[in-house]
């Protein structure tokens, strides 16, 4: 009977998968995931898009906050700027999206080292203020530059095609959405078993330690902001395709706050927490309100109240997950199956 987890070799602990029966339970659940457009109603297939996106976004900004301890309030700006990005090449040079996509993250990802500069020299709150900077002056630009991004105007998105097939509805977007966010979580895991991944951690533990262990700062640094930058400009790429009109409006300084949320609660440093984050904030607003379309007949203020009633909602679970799991659902979730996994040995 297993009552404990022991490695016997660096390979083993390294290992993403402890079980060949974890690997079956993977494919399964894969298996389920890619079948839901066939029996799932249009708006529901929306939102779980929109939870797709979110977990290549926040597995982004992980990999940046959580692995490697660099603050960033910039994932609004890198959003938009993968968002125009994408909808300026298919719109000015008629690029495909299989191009468009992994063009305008490779732009992300220059823009965030460019921002990423400045993190040699300063950290925490520091750095949070350059990155929220960032934010305002991305903002500016694209709001200025209408021949790029048709300032307040918007962009128009053309309908991504594959040949003669046509992306256009909820169903087809989800294959795309969720073939890219699998690749995503896939590559993130692979990333921290990586000389790369290990230097982002030793970073974020202790950055003078790694320095004199000879791990080049800024190197490390910058190609963390890359990838993160990478990550979360392919997500504002999924989301222009999916919005098919964006403006300056769509990427407010409020989306780096639920990001950044997305983490925290669903757990620092953790990919599976990413996850959990994406679904639960995205979840949130959607939950708060079948509860007060359930409720308005009886109290028909609470329609009204319903923006007010999620930022407090999301400020509250914030600070309760601070206090009483500050590892995040990621840690929750780990200690509920160690607890089974163990049973009845768990002490």
């Amino acid at each position: 009977m297993r009552c404990g987890d022991f490695k016997t070799s660096y390979a083993a602990d390294m290992t993403i998968f402890e079980s060949g029966s974890a690997r079956i339970m993977l494919g399964l659940f894969l298996g389920a995931l890619f079948t839901l457009p066939l029996y799932t109603p249009g708006y529901l297939l929306d939102i779980i898009n929109r939870i797709g996106i979110a977990v290549i976004g926040a597995v982004g900004l992980n990999i940046l906050t959580g692995f490697t301890g660099q603050i960033s309030l910039g994932n609004a700006a890198f959003m938009a700027i993968g968002a125009f990005s994408s909808g300026y090449l298919a719109t000015r040079f008629g690029l495909p999206f299989y191009f468009c996509i992994p063009l305008a993250g490779l732009i992300t990802a220059f823009s965030g080292m460019f921002v990423g500069i400045p993190s040699l020299r300063i950290k925490g709150l520091y750095l949070a203020m350059a990155t929220l900077a960032a934010h305002f002056i991305v903002e500016f630009i694209i709001t200025k530059w209408e021949s790029v991004t048709g300032g307040v105007n918007g962009l128009s998105i053309p309908i991504p095609k594959l040949g003669s097939f046509a992306i256009d509805s909820d169903a087809r977007l989800f294959v795309l959405i969720f073939v890219i966010a699998v690749m995503a979580v896939l590559f993130a895991k692979n990333l921290f078993r990586s000389k790369a991944g290990k230097a982002f951690i030793a970073i974020r533990d202790q950055a003078i330690s790694a320095e004199v262990m000879g791990v080049n700062l800024l190197k490390y640094k910058l190609l963390s902001f890359g990838i993160s930058s990478f990550y979360v400009g392919v997500a504002g790429a999924l989301i222009a395709y999916q919005a098919k009109i964006i403006s300056p409006e769509t990427f407010p300084v409020t989306v780096a706050i639920d990001y950044l949320g997305m983490i925290i609660i669903g757990g620092l440093g953790s990919i599976l927490g990413s996850i959990y984050g994406a679904i639960f904030i995205t979840l949130l607003p959607e939950l708060l309100r079948m509860g007060t379309s359930a409720l308005s007949g009886s109290f028909p203020e609470l329609v009204n109240k319903l923006a007010a009633m999620k930022e407090l909602v999301f400020g509250l679970l914030v600070i309760i997950f601070l206090i009483f799991e500050p590892a995040g659902m990621a840690a929750r979730w780990h200690s509920i199956k160690n607890y089974w996994k163990l049973y009845p040995f768990s002490h």
